[in-house]
This record gives C-alpha cells, structure tokens and sequence, in this order.
C-alpha cells in the first residue's frame, strides 16, 4: 500500500465514526460562547467604563486590539479539539485492535503513523476553519453591536486567522504524536486535558515571574502556538509571559513538539507486537 492510499485509509477511519462531528459541535459551542460572551462583555465595558469599573473591572490597557483576540479564540482555547482528535486516531486503534488488519494491509508501520501525521494535520486545519469562522462570526457581531471596529478589512486580521488555522493543523499532529507516545487511550485523554487546561496555564503563569523562566516559557506548546496566531486571551488575562517567539519561530517550535513525539513514538511503542 502507498502511502497515499495509506492517508486516504485515515481519512476513512475519521469520517466513518462519529467522533469527528461530535468534536466540530463542542468546539463551535465552546467557542461561539467565548468570543461572543467575551466580546459582549469587553464591547460593554468600552462603552461604559464607570460601570465597569465600578464592578470591579480593571480598565482595559489603552489601544488594545479588541478584534484580534476575540478571533484567536478560536485557537487560544479551541486547540484541545484537535489535539483530541489526533491522539484518538492513534490510540482507538489500539483500544478496538484494529491495528492488526492495518499492518496486515500496510506491514511498513512508519508509513501507517506517517499517513496518520500527514491526515491529522488536514482534518485539524479543517476544524480551524470551523473554529475562525465560528470565532470571527460572533466576535464580530459583538463587536458590531457596540459600535467597535471588527478589523474585517484589515489584512492583518485575515493573516492572523491563516496562521489560526495553521496552528490547529500543527495541533492535530501534536495529539498524533500523543497517542504514539501514550498509546492507552485514557491516559492520553486525561494527559490532554489536565495539561492544557491546568497544568500550562499555571507554568506559563510561573514562567512570567522572571526573565529567565520567561525565556523558557515561550517553548511551551500553547505559548508557541499563540506566538504562531499572534494574540491570545491569555494577553488581557495576564497570563503567561510577555516574552514571545516569532510567528514562524512558534509554527517550528509547534511543528516539532509533534515530530518529535511521532517519532520516539514510532520508534517505540508503535515497534511492538500489536495483540
């Protein structure tokens, strides 16, 4: 079996089950929810900064671009999805032993997780474009209704939104090189979760205390992936470090992470007697 046939068998593995559009349908919701609920609340605290600060909200930091980060929500806390996705497509196939009809078909194993990389980084540009335009649909509308800039004609912000969608492509890889590396799917499951959602917030956190953790903080995954996107939430949240990669620095950083585990993966795991 070529390797193209091989990356067309991953795409049928991905659109024959479920999991795919249940996925799509978390990640609109939970974005849809965030950059509009978000840009509600910044569109009104710009509109009425003495209730807002009356409320207990900080003032915004002056000349702050509102657009840009409520469309990089789409990556910024959308990148779980297809992370999921791509440690799913590694580790199902050892969770249903479906991986002994895939060698029988394709013995060249390498050619079997590459195809798996090559697919993962597609379907996750795929959902990147679910997730901008669910972002920018409802950022923008927020943003609309209170009389604020959109940035919609900007080519910055149609350039942000490209690199969006690059980043949740390389995160697709990522979670293949995840479930290479972790082959147990609840254990990649929870690894994916509790990383993303505590455990790099908190370091990124910490590693803005001084500049020497700073420096080293910016090769986290999600803090290269937001240098890649060029804005995050985590700006206006103050989390994480002011120090950042360059975009295309962050696209390497992001890209290697997931080569990377691919590869130890497949040079152990993925090497042993499949029962």
């Amino acid at each position: 079996m070529s390797f193209f046939r091989a990356t067309a068998a991953e795409f049928s593995k991905v659109f024959t089950t479920r999991m795919w559009w249940l996925l799509a349908i978390l990640l609109v919701a939970y974005v849809a929810f965030m950059a509009g609920g978000f840009g509600a609340f910044l569109g009104w605290a710009v509109g009425n900064p003495d209730a807002a600060a009356g409320a207990g909200q900080a003032p915004l930091p002056t000349g702050m671009p509102l657009a840009p980060l409520l469309y990089s929500f789409a990556s910024s806390i959308g990148y779980v999805f297809p992370v999921l996705l791509g440690a799913l497509a590694v580790t199902g196939e050892f969770r249903h032993k479906t991986l002994t009809p895939t060698f029988l078909a394709e013995p060249r194993r390498s050619n079997v997780l590459s195809a798996k990389f090559g697919s993962q980084l597609i379907v996750g540009a795929g959902l990147g474009a679910v997730a901008f335009a669910t972002s920018v649909a409802t950022g923008a509308a927020a943003l609309a209704a209170f009389g604020l800039d959109t940035e919609l004609g900007s080519s910055d912000t149609w350039a942000l939104i490209g690199r969006g969608v690059l980043a949740m492509a390389l995160w697709g890889a990522v979670g293949v090189g995840l479930g290479a590396l972790v082959p147990n799917q609840v254990a990649a499951i929870v690894i994916v979760i509790a990383f993303t959602q505590f455990i790099e917030p908190i370091l990124r956190l910490a590693a803005s205390l001084n500049d020497v953790t700073a420096n080293i903080g910016q090769f986290l995954p999600g803090a290269a992936s937001d240098a890649l996107v060029g804005a995050s939430f985590y700006t206006i949240a103050a989390m994480g470090s002011p120090e950042s990669l360059e975009w295309w620095q962050g696209g390497l950083v992001l890209f290697a992470i997931g080569a990377v585990a691919a590869i130890i993966g497949g040079l152990t795991t993925w090497r042993r007697d499949v029962s």
